[in-house]
């Protein structure tokens, strides 16, 4: 592949990314670590290094995205800051410890097929659970928040999400937020969680050899800045997006893009021999 070719795959998911992100309150990991991680093996990166600066380039992708979204989402009074702060607090140290683990012990025999289970899970999850009709405020317990927020971010660390995928479904099941609100609240999280994962990959990467040009640690500024420049404005319009369409369908979207995800990265569409 073209680095030109490269660039212009990269600012296109970036479209996707922040349109995902403001729509559905999620970071893009969904869309971001498959593109990126295809991207750089096709450039003649290893797998095991490519993986890895999917998930590390990709965090740091998500830390404007979310603040673009979260704002977008705050502007309609969807955030509820307390909770994401708190939730983002503990999932930032999860999310370093989980960026360690991955940087230092794992490769991408189990990084990938791991990936598309924890979305598939999460896909599975908000399928067959029925979404609370909430009256008044969300429950935000200070003893459940920290219990929440800290393995959440070990899991995005590890696998280079934001946190969304995960945590609007606990928001909405277990702390019963409208989806709206969830969506927005996830965001606010996720500011936390990229930096704290980004940040991770980027202090275990430094001593790597041979990484691609543009590296810094386990983070591309090329594929960083290819994907953040689109992204970011996007992000904006997914967010006004949500606030027009029904919770339901809203819902019913984010699962759709979960089970794609998830069967593609586990490797069902290629075991069947489906060209998706």
């Amino acid at each position: 592949m073209e680095l030109l070719a490269a660039i212009f795959i990269l600012a296109l998911a970036g479209i996707g990314v922040g349109f995902a992100g403001g729509l559905l309150g999620i970071g893009g990991s969904v869309i971001m670590v498959p593109v990126t991680f295809f991207v750089f093996v096709a450039l003649g990166v290893q797998p095991d290094m490519a993986i890895k600066l999917a998930f590390g380039s990709n965090l740091l992708v998500i830390f404007p995205t979310a603040i673009s979204g979260a704002w977008a989402h705050t502007k309609r009074e969807a955030v509820c800051w307390n909770t994401g702060i708190r939730l983002g607090i503990f999932g930032a140290i999860g999310a370093f410890i989980g960026a360690t683990i991955t940087s230092q012990f794992l490769s991408e025999e189990i990084l990938i097929p791991a990936f598309g289970l924890v979305v598939g899970i999460a896909a599975i999850r908000m399928l067959t659970s029925r979404t609370p009709k909430v009256d008044g405020e969300p429950k935000n317990s200070p003893v459940l928040l920290p219990l929440l927020g800290f393995p959440v971010g070990i899991i995005c660390g590890m696998l280079g999400i934001g946190g969304g995928i995960i945590i609007v479904p606990l928001l909405t099941i277990a702390l019963k937020y409208k989806m709206h609100h969830a969506v927005g609240t996830s965001l606010s999280m996720m500011i936390f969680t990229s930096f704290g994962g980004a940040i991770g990959y980027l202090i275990n990467g430094l001593s790597v050899p041979n990484l691609p040009p543009f590296s810094i640690g386990y983070i591309n500024l090329l594929a960083w800045a290819c994907l953040a420049i689109t992204s970011i404005p996007t992000a904006q319009i997914g967010a006004r997006t949500a606030h027009k369409l029904p919770a339901t369908r809203l819902r019913y979207i984010f699962i759709a893009l979960m089970f794609y995800i998830s069967l593609k990265m586990i490797g069902v569409f290629e075991w069947l021999g489906l060209p998706l």
